[in-house]
């Protein structure tokens, strides 16, 4: 990439409503260790780096940053970090968070919260967050099958001021217009990658890009792996597309899910500044038709 000085603005924008971000935003999940997987055996990163990492992502240009209440392990608060780097923020800094799972103090999951119980998961993030509104608040579905008394409560919030606009995550396209018949749905956030296109099939991607909204992929470097570290293994066909470029293949797997669709964003997280850097310089490669042909065939 040479010695130019790369930011995330270099991925494009999109808008999150009447909020405009860089395309390549920041995950902070990795932040915290390993308790949201339910692993204990991995220490979350000491808080001073974490720190940095997160005020690095803002001075190079990230300014989408993904978040939530139930982001911690025992040592780790993803939305206290962020406050603690970024406050007082940025005026064009966007803060996304999620509501719909909760756990409980010692990380144990209590499953989908009831429609009433939403309110008291939005406070808490405004709590934490030391804010008087949030950003965006995604709706995680987690297996509800009908999402409109959950998603209408949110809408309640949004109306109070307390929500400036409203998100889906984990979603078919059929909830997606469900939500749409009862408030305005800014982004949607599913897993999906190179070699996890599930989205692709049901049409989700298709009704996203058609409605202008924001199509948000996690996992997009780690896959199946989900939580855990991206993969060594890789493809062939990634991995010389890698080496035509001069990049890691994980560059390679984030500049295709930033090279679907004007719409699409990325949140990659780490807990590794060398990373960081990676993944910032991986919004400015441009994949050439043939690259994305050969990356068709991974499967």
């Amino acid at each position: 990439m040479g010695s130019v000085t790369l930011t995330a603005a270099t991925a494009g924008t999109w808008r999150l409503g009447d909020l405009e971000v860089n395309r390549l935003g920041f995950g902070t999940m990795r932040l915290t260790g390993n308790g949201m997987s339910g692993n204990s055996d991995g220490a979350p990163i000491d808080r001073g780096v974490a720190v940095g990492i997160l005020r690095s992502a803002v001075d190079h240009g990230v300014n989408h940053i993904d978040t939530a209440s139930f982001y911690f392990s025992p040592l780790r608060s993803a939305n206290e970090l962020v406050n603690r780097a970024l406050a007082p923020y940025p005026d064009d800094l966007v803060i996304v968070t999620k509501v719909g799972p909760g756990r409980d103090p010692s990380g144990a999951w209590l499953g989908m919260a009831e429609p009433g119980q939403l309110r008291g998961q939005v406070e808490e993030n405004l709590r934490q967050l030391g804010r008087d509104h949030l950003d965006v608040v995604n709706l995680r579905l987690n297996g509800v099958v009908s999402l409109a008394e959950h998603f209408g409560a949110l809408a309640e919030l949004r109306q109070a001021g307390l929500i400036r606009h409203l998100g889906l995550s984990c979603v078919t396209p059929e909830q997606l217009a469900e939500a749409q018949d009862i408030a305005p749905v800014v982004c949607v956030q599913n897993p999906y990658g190179l070699g996890q296109r599930r989205a692709d099939a049901t049409g989700l991607m298709d009704s996203c890009r058609r409605q202008g909204i924001a199509f948000v992929p996690f996992f997009a470097i780690s896959g199946h792996r989900r939580e855990a570290p991206a993969d060594d293994a890789h493809d062939e066909a990634l991995r010389a597309v890698a080496r035509a470029h001069g990049v890691s293949p994980a560059q390679i797997r984030l500049a295709w899910t930033l090279h679907r669709g004007p719409n699409v964003l990325a949140i990659p997280g780490t807990s590794n500044p060398g990373h960081l850097a990676q993944n910032i310089a991986a919004g400015a490669l441009r994949l050439s038709p043939g690259d994305m042909e050969l990356l068709e065939a991974v499967p």
